[in-house]
Formats: C-alpha cells, sequence, structure tokens
C-alpha cells in the first residue's frame, strides 16, 4: 500500500507480514503528509509496527503528532528507525528515549 501526500519526494510504503506492518518513509513528514504516514501505519488487523524513518529529509511537529498516535495504538509494539535528523528532531523535543526508538 502506497499513501502519496503533497509533497512528490514524500512516500509511505507499507508491507503486512503476519498482524504487523512495516513502513518504509522516503522525503519531508510535515503537516502535508503526516496523515498519509498514520494512514500507512495503521492498516486493518493490525497489532503493531515497525517505521523506517532513515530516509525521512524532514520531520516537524506534525510528524511528531503522529508518532506518538502510533505509540499510544501500539503500546509495546511500534519500533521506529529513525534518520539522524529525525532522530535529532526527537532528542530535541524529549522523545529521543521513548522504548519504541531503535538505533539507526
Amino acid at each position: 500500500m502506497d499513501q502519496e501526500g503533497q509533497d512528490p519526494t514524500f512516500s509511505a510504503t507499507g508491507a503486512v507480514d503476519g498482524d504487523r506492518v512495516i513502513v518504509t518513509v522516503t522525503g519531508e513528514v510535515d503537516m502535508s503528509t503526516a496523515d498519509a504516514l498514520f494512514a500507512a501505519a495503521t492498516p486493518d488487523r493490525i497489532n503493531g509496527a515497525t517505521l523506517d524513518l532513515r530516509a525521512v529529509t524532514f520531520f516537524d511537529s506534525a510528524a511528531i503528532h503522529a508518532l506518538v498516535r502510533l505509540a499510544e495504538r501500539y503500546p509495546g509494539t511500534l519500533r521506529v528507525i529513525p534518520s539522524e535528523r529525525v532522530r535529532r528532531v526527537l532528542d530535541i523535543s524529549g522523545l529521543g528515549h521513548q522504548p519504541w526508538l531503535r538505533p539507526a
């Protein structure tokens, strides 16, 4: 499943593996694309998600909000693999030590 935002460099592609979805995200995640990221990570009958954000080049407060919503939806089963930029934004926002955040 592909979720395309208004930014042509953004993509969020989800692949379901059992009861988990693995979402690969590229480009900028901002207020015009954060909902597409959330939608790609929340297909029906899924109990966990892995977000691969290593190709994300921009991450704003709307993107942070989408992550917090996903952490609430998937308590204990969310995994996030950040790019350096995403990691920096999460560190600055105080979310750098969340259990769902994995090393890049």
